[in-house]
């Protein structure tokens, strides 16, 4: 008898497929497991960045030229293509290690019911497909020019700006596009946007994943010790995302720097925005490990009942015997197992009592929240000089 796919291919992985892999492996930028990370990084984010460098460069702009914002002064600019970039391709090594393990642990640990081991096959073999098509890719390319380019970018970013910069100029009030900014809106835009939905379809893929699992037969123990019916180890893989939270900390705090710096904005008026932008990650990252709180849930309530009833059971049969005279004549109270018997099983229904309902921990959710925040906090320095904002720390923690 053949063994389902999910034996025979027990690494999971969401980055490892897709027409860009492919290409990058043909043009020796990676390898079959994201080897080459730092030619990757330098080939990916000099494409975006250095042709702007040298044309900003012939035509003036790179340091002045009359221009409101200089390629070499723009903030956002640098920090989305020197920064957020390679933050990206860091982010597939490490959700690639990080989370290939995942099936094996919904099998090692027995969560899945024989009769569903082919519908967890066919879970697994369905997030494959999705990460390896064609078609979801040039979607994806299609919707960034369309969309990101063509719409948002040209009229609602780049050339809703009423002054000169070194990408656009400005004349009777008609922004043009610089040899640069032809560069930056057609080929370094649209990359950067490219990379960030293929990580929105990833963050799909793995959703989707876990929800077809969610609603097979899963064999959940209520008293196993991580408190979350044996799915502790889901809390875990979401620490793989945290380049991915820091990136888009990155990309909003590129963004406020420029306002505060060019606009004459003030960090607290982005107080909204930020707010907004750390919501936004944990639930991103976080919410797809809610769709287990329904079985959850469940295997508590279960839990509760079942353990409620042997305790009661047991505490009675305990209490007839050593309170109420039960006891065989001669048998001694001190080395009794049954004292010890009944502190396990309170124990053990206290762990059913405390059983969460989603594999969520509070340290994912203030570290995931840190991540988002870190890029932005230096922005602080905005606001008040070093030496004080120290103070005011040192002050604070002592």
């Amino acid at each position: 008898m053949n063994k389902p796919e999910c034996f025979k291919n027990p690494d999971f992985s969401l980055v490892l497929g897709g027409p860009l892999f492919q290409l990058l492996r043909r043009a020796h930028l990676t390898g079959d497991a994201l080897e080459l990370l730092r030619r990757r990084i330098v080939v990916i984010s000099m494409l975006v960045w250095l042709p702007l460098l040298v044309l900003s460069a012939l035509e003036g702009t790179a340091l002045g030229g009359g221009t409101a914002i200089p390629f070499l002064f723009d903030v956002e600019v640098h920090i989305k293509f020197l920064g957020i970039i390679p933050l990206f391709i860091v982010a597939e090594l490490v959700v690639h290690k990080r989370m290939r393990f995942v099936v094996k642990q919904f099998l090692e640990r027995n969560l899945i019911a024989e009769n569903d081991l082919p519908k967890f096959d066919a879970a697994i073999a369905s997030a494959f497909r999705l990460r390896n098509s064609v078609l979801a890719e040039v979607l994806l390319i299609a919707f960034v020019y369309v969309v990101g380019v063509l719409i948002i970018w040209r009229h609602y970013t780049a050339l809703a700006i009423p002054t000169t910069t070194w990408y656009a100029t400005v004349s009777g009030g008609v922004s043009k596009l610089s040899l640069s900014g032809v560069w930056y809106g057609y080929v370094s835009v649209p990359l950067f946007q490219f990379l960030i939905m293929r990580w929105y379809f990833r963050f799909f893929i793995w959703t989707r994943f876990l929800a077809q699992v969610s609603r097979l037969d899963l064999s959940l123990v209520p008293t196993h010790p991580d408190h979350v019916g044996g799915l502790g180890f889901l809390s875990n893989t979401v620490f793989a995302f945290t380049p991915l939270v820091v990136a888009h900390g990155a990309l909003l705090a590129g963004f406020i720097a420029n306002r505060i710096f060019y606009v004459g904005a003030s960090l607290p008026q982005f107080k909204i925005e930020i707010a907004v932008l750390v919501v936004f990650l944990l639930c991103l990252v976080l919410g797809p490990l809610l769709l287990f709180t329904p079985k959850l849930a469940e295997a508590k309530r279960t839990g509760n009942r079942e353990y409620g009833t042997l305790a009661e059971r047991y505490v009675r049969e305990f209490d007839s015997k050593w309170l109420r005279g039960g006891a065989p004549p001669g048998e001694p109270l001190v080395g009794s197992g049954d004292i010890q018997s009944l502190a396990d099983l309170n124990n053990s229904f206290e762990i059913v009592r405390t059983m969460g309902i989603a594999p969520i921990t509070r340290d994912a959710v203030i570290r995931l929240a840190a991540a988002a925040l870190i890029p932005i906090v230096p922005l602080a320095l905005t606001m008040m000089p070093l030496e004080e904002l120290l103070k005011k720390l040192l002050g604070i923690l002592f």
